[in-house]
């Protein structure tokens, strides 16, 4: 059987009650190619989550992957046509856990990670990614820092959606993936467009512009 491998998305919350120390959000993204140019199909998980309602068993609740650290269950795991949803329910009293609740409701932890053994894979080929067809799901972590971008883009893109503002730190680290200095992240998140082009001199502030336009053109592209 193969070893465990890990794989990061960007914890889209839908909804955190730290009185209660339950969260929902996507442990993966399907059809994302990640940094290790691999992408996970549709129907990847169905065969594990079957087997663990089965044997009566549960995906572990992590801290980043340590399994000394368990911080909670998974009350609910399914499928949908966008990924691997989960509702978690995260243990009051450990240390760890309080903190996570604490940290999910300030928007300080910023991802969720997969452990999982491959058992159906597809190789790269004709420059597409490695496909990840059929997975044996371990365990689900919270951790401070996922390495998928599409899937930070998508986090921002569905707060407008929803009709809200994404946090400033959740803003910023947008604009980072789309190119600017953490200078000007900065800026354009805490003191708005205009203040960082009145600073710049006309060169630098029409490279500027192109950048947002390329980042503007990602929630429009995904």
């Amino acid at each position: 059987m193969s070893s465990m491998k890990t794989k990061d998305f960007a914890l889209q919350v839908k909804a955190v009650d730290e009185i209660a120390g339950t969260f929902e959000g996507y442990a993966s993204v399907y059809g994302v190619r990640d940094s290790y140019n691999e992408v996970v199909l549709p129907g990847a998980f169905v065969e594990s989550l079957a087997r663990h309602r089965r044997e009566g068993t549960k995906p572990l609740m992590l801290w980043q992957h340590n399994p000394d650290e368990p911080v909670g269950v998974w009350d609910d795991l399914a499928e949908d046509s966008k990924g691997l949803w989960g509702r978690g329910v995260l243990l009051k009293g450990v240390r760890r856990a309080d903190e996570a609740a604490i940290m999910l409701k300030a928007g300080a932890v910023q991802g969720l990670s997969i452990g999982y053994r491959e058992i159906d894979t597809e190789p790269a080929q004709n420059g597409e990614p490695r496909k990840l067809v059929k997975l044996d799901l371990l365990e689900v972590s919270i951790v401070s820092f996922p390495a998928n971008r599409r899937a930070r883009i998508d986090a921002v893109k569905q707060a407008l959606v929803d009709g809200t503002l994404p946090s400033l730190p959740e803003f910023e680290r947008f604009l980072r993936e789309a190119g600017f200095s953490k200078t000007q992240a900065a800026a354009i998140a805490n003191r708005g467009l205009s203040h960082l082009l009145r600073s710049e001199s006309e060169g630098a502030a029409s490279e500027t512009l192109a950048r947002l336009r390329a980042a503007a053109k990602a929630f429009s592209t995904t």
